[in-house]
């Protein structure tokens, strides 16, 4: 099969913008994310894409490109926008086409499958009178994944696990509609990808975007897809070489050993927990005190190393003591303590803080203070009776709605008001711990 690629815009022509977001830069990640995982994953497909880095391109040069290669399929992957108040995926075939063509049953495969994970409202299946889809001789399908100038949808977009999810669900939705076959020793996704620890394999990180885009082709050359990564990393930004996404860690370390194989010795693991696994405020913590300090330390040498009590604190309540941990940075910037709250009262939470006038509790030490964030978040995420063995330290546990707040995200205009996407911002927080930990 031979899927012609189309991230939207490029170069010159930035697409839709909002929240901090440009279209193009978000329709090129996903892109190149949905060619990794299909050309990883399943046999017999040949991928084109209309461009792979940040270039200029006529609608006519991508649809002659694909017409004259002789693609089986076009893909065209957008972003949407509409003033703010629209939000959700809605994705599109030719007005041209029956409901019952070959074009509209791919499209209800592909619209089921992406609903299924990328955690948008569904706008419908529609049909438009594009170019892509009226000038490609092949069948063509155009998803619309979120509406960039909506906060809502926003904040998923600058989310990686989301855009990874994204990509996941239309190379399965791909995968379906064309009866693709899974490659030997590469088991299905889970049916929700952004459920779990997705294991991405990196062929080397450069500080240089030019040696990085030197290590793709050498990876290209070898047989082996790969694609550059731009993170940042205490403030630098670090260009990885991603060779696959695998939620088996099993089969990402063979991919590591392939690597190896070819000479990349300074490929590795990076496991990353997705928003869904991470966005229950009850649960196992998975960062041990040892990441947890060391973590905060690149960004304040002269943090308080909390994350003993943390780690025991969150185990006692079965609460993310990891994830507790990413809010007490994000409340405190970091341990400085930049805000209304002053390091003396030991409030890592920010518990009845308001103002410079009323700054919240303070604490006898730190032991204490973390004992109350973790009071406060079992308030709200349990109906459950405060376990016995430490004394009530939290003074507005009594105030909270029980149960109220069974994830991190249902704490937005509770825990901070209005605090539209304060839960978003410590799952955030807490990716950016796992990816420079591990």
């Amino acid at each position: 099969m031979k899927l012609y690629v189309d991230p939207g815009h490029g170069g010159k022509d930035p697409g839709a913008q909002g929240n901090g977001l440009n279209e193009k830069e978000l329709t090129l990640d996903i892109a190149l994310k949905l060619r990794s995982i299909l050309t990883n994953s399943y046999e017999d497909i040949e991928i084109k894409m209309s461009r792979m880095t940040d270039v200029s391109k006529s609608l006519q040069e991508r649809t002659n490109e694909a017409n004259s290669w002789g693609a089986d399929y076009f893909l065209a992957i957008h972003i949407n926008a509409a003033g703010g108040s629209a939000q959700g995926y809605e994705d599109y075939i030719y007005s041209g086409l029956s409901n019952t063509s070959t074009t509209a049953k791919y499209q209800e495969i592909i619209h089921s499958e992406v609903m299924k994970v990328n955690q948008l409202k569904d706008r419908g299946r529609k049909k438009a009178n594009f170019h892509v889809l009226r000038e490609s001789a092949m069948p063509a399908f155009l998803s619309e994944n979120g509406f960039i100038d909506n906060s809502h949808d926003a904040a998923l977009m600058k989310q990686d696990s989301w855009l990874q999810a994204v990509a996941q669900g239309h190379a399965n939705g791909v995968a379906a509609a064309f009866n693709l076959k899974r490659k030997a020793n590469n088991p299905p996704e889970p049916t929700n990808p952004v459920a779990g620890t997705l294991y991405k394999v990196i062929a080397g990180s450069f500080q240089s975007r030019e040696n990085a885009n030197e290590r793709v082709a050498f990876l290209g050359a070898k047989g082996i897809n790969a694609f550059v990564n731009p993170t940042i990393i205490s403030g630098k930004t670090w260009y990885r070489v991603q060779a696959g996404a695998y939620s088996n860690r099993e089969n990402a370390e063979k991919q590591v050993a392939v690597l190896k194989q070819v000479g990349i010795a300074d490929a590795f693991l990076i496991a990353e927990t997705s928003i869904a696994a991470a966005d229950s405020i009850l649960g196992p913590t998975r960062l041990s005190a040892e990441q947890m300090n060391s973590f905060v330390k690149t960004v304040n040498p002269d943090a308080l190393e909390l994350g003993s009590y943390y780690q025991d604190f969150g185990k006692f309540y079965g609460i993310r003591g990891d994830i507790a941990f990413a809010q007490a940075l994000h409340e405190t910037n970091y341990f400085r303590f930049t805000g209304v709250v002053r390091s003396e009262q030991n409030n890592f939470a920010g518990i009845g803080a308001i103002n410079v006038d009323h700054p919240g509790a303070s604490f006898a030490d730190s032991k204490d203070g973390v004992l109350a964030h973790l009071q406060h978040l079992f308030a709200y995420a349990s109906t459950e009776p405060l376990p016995p063995k430490y004394p009530l330290v939290d003074p507005r546990f009594q105030l909270v709605k029980r149960g109220s707040a069974p994830k991190w995200t249902d704490l937005n205009g509770k825990w901070a008001v209005p605090g539209t996407t304060y839960g978003q911002s410590i799952v955030d927080l807490y990716k950016r711990m796992v990816d420079v930990t591990f």
